[in-house]
C-alpha cells in the first residue's frame, strides 16, 4: 500500500493540482417532531420543490431531508455552503427538528406511517414515487429510514497531467483502482467515522436482529461502529448474490447489467396493493441504477434522460460517491473538516497506491471485513482478513494511516501555498491535513475516542439512544436558529426554491406520453 518515490514527489511538485481537489456533499437527515416521531407533514412547500431544488429535496421519504451541496476546491467552501443550506431550512421546517444520527428516530409499527416522497405529476415525478414504493415493498420501509453522507470526490486536470494521465480511459482506469483499494479498505472509515452502534426499540421490533439490550428502550453492540453498514441497514438477499466487478468500466457495466434485467422471483411477486398501479419499477434485482447498496459508486453526470450506466460507459468515470460515512451527531452539520480532510487523503491514498484485481474471493473477504467492524469494530485484538491470512485491525490501520502520512503532508504544502483557501485560525492552519491524520491515529491508538465509544458513552449519561440523540437535535437546533447567513445567501436560497416550483410546473407541462410510454423509454437500457 506504500506510494512508490515517484508519485511522492510528483505530489510535492508545485502546481499539481492539489489545491484544488474536488469535493461536494449529500446529506440526508430525517425530520422530527418535538417528541422525535417522525414527522408526518409534507416535504414544506417554502422549500421548493424536490423535484427541481438545486439544493433541497427528499430522499425515501417525505420527510427525509436531502441536502446538496455544489462542488468546492476547499473543505471550508463545502461547509459553508452547507451550512446555509441547513440554516435555510430549519428557518422554514417551524418547530421540526432535524434528527442527528444516522438511526432513524420513534417509529411507529404502523409503516404506512413514513410516508413515501412525493414529487409532483409529471411522469418523471411518478417514475420517482413508484422507485420510493419499491424499495418499501422489496426492503420494508423501516430501512428506508437510514440516513448518511456521500461525499462525492474528483481530482483536477493539474493532478492528472502530473501523474501522466491525461485522456479519459486512463483517468477512468485509475479512479477504479480508487474504487477496488477503497472497497479494500473502507473498513476503516467504518471504524474512524462509525457512529451508529445502537438503536431505537422501535426500529428493530419484530425483527431477529441479534443485539444486546442496553436498557428498555435501546438495543446496540458493545463495540459496534455502524450498524446501518451491517445486517440491519443496507443488505439484500438479491443483491448478495450480484457479484459486482470493479475491474474496468466494461466489468462493472456487466455486473450491473445483470442486476438491472435479470428478473428477481421475489419481486416478480410483488403485487399492487390498494390503489397501487405500480408496486415497483420492475421485478428485476435492481430497479435502477441507484438501487444498488454499495460503499462507492463511479459517477459521470448524465445528460437529459440518460441512464447512469450509460453514461459511465460513453464519457467515463467523472467523480467518485463515497456513500458508506454515517452522520457524525456531535456534529451540527454531520461532518467537518477534520473528517472532510481525511477523507481528501484516504482517497488520494485508495487513488495512487497499487491497485491488483479484484476477485469473486477478494470480494467476498472484505464483506466479511466489513460486518466485523460493523459489529465488533472496537473489540481489542480484532483480526480482519488480508491476503496473507488474519492481521490486527490496529496494526493494519497503523500501516494505512503511515501510508498517508506524504499525500498529508504534500497537501499541507499546496495549500500553504494558497492563502485564498483558508485563513489564519488554529483550525484552518498550515498543517491540517497532517493534524486530520494525527486525530484519526490516535482513534486507533485510542478507541473511546472514536464516535461510536462516544455515542455509547453519551447514551450512558443521557440514559437511552434516544435521550441522547434528541439532546443533540434541541442542540442543533439552537445552534441553527443562531448561526448567521449573508442576506445574499438567503434571498439566492429563497429565489432558488420559488423558481424550481416554476420548473416542475414546466416539467409538467411538457409531458407528451402517457406514464406506461414514459415508463418504457425510462426503463430501457442501450
Amino acid at each position: 500500500m506504500q506510494l512508490d518515490e515517484v508519485t511522492i514527489r510528483a505530489l510535492g511538485q508545485p502546481n499539481v493540482g492539489l489545491d484544488q481537489l474536488v469535493r461536494g456533499i449529500e446529506k440526508e437527515s430525517l425530520r422530527v417532531r418535538a417528541d422525535g416521531s417522525l414527522s408526518q407533514f409534507p416535504h414544506p412547500k417554502s422549500l421548493g420543490s424536490a423535484l427541481t431544488h438545486r439544493a433541497i429535496t427528499t430522499d425515501f421519504s417525505e420527510a427525509q431531508l436531502e441536502l446538496i451541496t455544489a462542488t468546492h476546491a476547499s473543505p471550508e467552501g463545502v461547509l459553508q455552503e452547507l451550512s446555509d443550506i441547513h440554516v435555510f431550512v430549519q428557518q422554514n421546517i417551524g418547530d421540526e427538528l432535524l434528527w442527528p444520527s444516522s438511526m432513524p428516530c420513534i417509529l411507529t409499527a404502523d409503516q404506512d406511517k413514513i410516508p413515501l416522497g412525493q414529487y409532483g405529476s409529471s411522469n418523471i415525478a411518478q417514475a420517482k414515487t413508484v422507485y420510493r414504493r419499491g424499495l418499501g415493498n422489496r426492503y420494508g420501509p423501516l430501512m428506508q429510514t437510514i440516513s448518511g453522507i456521500h461525499y462525492n470526490f474528483s481530482v483536477p486536470e493539474e493532478l492528472w497531467s502530473a501523474l501522466g494521465k491525461s485522456d479519459q480511459q486512463s483517468q477512468t482506469d485509475a479512479y477504479f483502482g480508487m474504487i477496488r483499494n477503497f472497497r479494500r479498505w473502507s473498513w476503516l472509515l467504518l471504524y474512524l467515522f462509525g457512529a451508529a452502534p445502537a438503536v431505537c426499540r422501535s426500529f428493530v421490533q419484530n425483527m431477529d436482529h441479534g443485539l444486546e439490550q442496553f436498557n428498555e428502550g435501546t438495543y446496540y453492540l458493545p463495540h459496534a461502529t455502524s450498524l446501518r453498514m451491517g445486517r440491519l441497514g443496507y443488505q439484500s438477499e438479491a443483491q448478495s448474490a450480484l457479484d459486482v466487478s470493479y475491474n474496468s468500466v466494461a466489468d462493472y457495466s456487466r455486473s450491473m447489467r445483470i442486476g438491472l434485467t435479470e428478473s428477481f422471483p421475489d419481486y416478480a411477486a410483488i403485487r399492487p396493493g390498494k390503489d397501487q398501479q405500480h408496486p415497483q419499477l420492475n421485478d428485476a434485482v435492481l430497479q435502477i441504477e441507484n438501487e444498488f447498496y454499495g460503499t462507492i459508486r463511479p459517477k459521470r453526470t448524465t445528460r437529459s434522460g440518460e441512464r447512469p450506466l450509460a453514461a459511465l460507459n460513453e464519457r467515463g468515470v467523472e467523480y467518485v460517491e463515497v456513500r458508506c460515512v454515517d452522520l457524525n451527531p456531535f456534529e451540527p452539520l454531520g461532518i467537518n473538516a477534520e473528517q472532510i480532510r481525511f477523507l481528501d487523503t484516504f482517497l488520494l491514498l485508495c487513488m495512487l497506491a497499487p491497485s491488483p484485481p479484484d476477485s469473486a474471493e477478494s470480494r467476498a473477504s472484505l464483506g466479511r471485513n466489513q460486518t466485523r467492524v460493523v459489529e465488533r469494530g472496537r473489540e481489542p485484538g480484532l483480526q480482519l482478513e488480508t491476503d496473507n491470512g488474519l492481521v490486527a485491525l490496529s496494526a493494519w490501520a497503523t500501516q494505512l494511516l503511515a501510508a498517508c502520512e506524504p499525500i498529508a503532508q504534500a497537501l499541507d504544502q499546496a495549500r500553504d501555498s494558497d492563502a485564498s483557501n483558508h485563513n489564519d485560525t488554529l483550525a484552518d492552519s498550515a498543517t491540517a491535513y497532517e493534524a486530520s491524520l494525527q486525530a484519526q491515529k490516535d482513534k486507533v491508538a485510542r478507541p473511546s475516542l472514536t464516535p461510536s465509544a462516544k455515542v455509547i458513552a453519551a447514551m450512558a449519561t443521557h440514559g437511552s439512544f434516544y435521550k441522547f440523540t434528541m439532546h443533540q437535535a434541541q442542540k442543533i437546533q439552537q445552534h441553527l436558529q443562531a448561526a448567521p447567513i449573508a442576506p445574499a445567501t438567503l434571498t439566492a436560497l429563497q429565489d432558488e426554491s420559488a423558481d424550481s416550483l416554476r420548473r416542475q410546473a414546466e416539467v409538467e407541462a411538457a409531458d407528451t406520453q402517457t406514464f406506461e410510454e414514459f415508463l418504457e423509454d425510462y426503463l430501457a437500457l442501450p
